[in-house]
């Protein structure tokens, strides 16, 4: 079945399961939040440190299985999702039509290009879900995006400290970034999220392969069994989701224009009385914080 008849389908049950209740809805303990910052920080170690290797001619499965070498290497078993590496074009997603579309594939990185690394390890059953955005030379096409991104990160916990439902926060940010002349490069993902909950996941003690099926395939089991369980609307900040806004979000605006795309992930805290992220030392920030402010 077409990825679009999918969403159609999805997007007719979303909007009621979004608001059914889920375990990962609260309020998180200072243990948890500690948890989830050690996961994202070695997350973003892995990809800045791959991101230091790459060089014109590497293909995105080389760098996908450089970020996995990393990552093992540092003791993690289990991710969420297998890492990706997109490149140039591919970034944006343009009339992709199958899921394994999204997969890293051969494609060579030249030199003037700009590229996303995206990781999900689970470190200690805490999962640290995170996306990059670089270039090996310096980009105008990747810094008008980051600048704009830099700002709405900003904007962000603002949003979700409001009375805005989920739903509301998705259009918002849609409608403003086609506004602003950029695509939304998210609204192609499976479901079209904007972002999706984080939480302490309970691993098996045994290891299971990967699924065997085109879509799950980036998936492993014991990362995925928990995610599931939780009853997966609930947890996808879709353009449908009307469910409670508190708690973990692994937020991930991706964004294109031209012949680039790119985005940020990483988890934000939705508390009852205030939001921010998770961790202001990220380095997306410290590499393109300062774009803000340049017209």
């Amino acid at each position: 079945m077409p990825i679009e008849n999918r969403k159609g389908i999805l997007s007719k049950l979303s909007s009621k399961i979004s608001r059914y209740n889920s375990s990962s809805i609260k309020i998180p303990s200072k243990e948890e939040k500690e948890g989830f910052l050690k996961a994202q920080r070695l997350a973003y170690q892995c990809v800045t440190e791959v991101e230091k290797e790459i060089r014109e001619g590497w293909t995105e499965k080389q760098a996908a299985k450089r970020m996995d070498m990393f990552l093992r290497d540092h003791g993690v078993k289990v991710f969420l999702h297998r890492p990706f590496a997109w490149f140039g074009e591919h970034a944006r997603f343009d009339g992709y039509k199958r899921f394994t579309q999204f997969h890293p594939s051969k494609r060579i990185l030249k030199e003037n290009e700009s590229f996303i690394l995206d990781v999900s390890p689970v470190v200690d059953g805490y999962i640290g879900d995170i996306g990059y955005s670089s270039s090996l030379t310096q980009n105008s096409e990747l810094d008008s995006g980051m600048r704009y991104l830099m700002k709405l990160r900003s904007e962000i916990p603002k949003y979700f400290a409001s009375s805005m439902s989920s739903s509301e926060i998705w259009w918002k940010i849609d409608q403003d970034a086609k506004q602003s002349g950029f695509d939304n490069v998210h609204s192609l993902y499976p479901f079209a999220v904007l972002g999706h909950r984080v939480y302490k996941v309970h691993l098996p003690k045994i290891s299971f392969p990967l699924l065997p099926i085109s879509f799950a395939s980036w998936f492993s089991l014991q990362g995925s069994f928990e995610f599931l369980s939780h009853k997966v609307l609930p947890e996808l900040l879709t353009p449908d989701h009307e469910g409670e806004k508190i708690g973990l979000w692994a937020i991930e605006p991706h964004l294109g224009r031209g012949k680039t795309g790119f985005k940020f992930e990483e988890i934000l805290v939705v508390e009852k009385d205030k939001v921010y992220w998770l961790d202001e030392e990220v380095p997306h920030v410290k590499k393109y914080g300062e774009l803000r402010e340049i017209a």
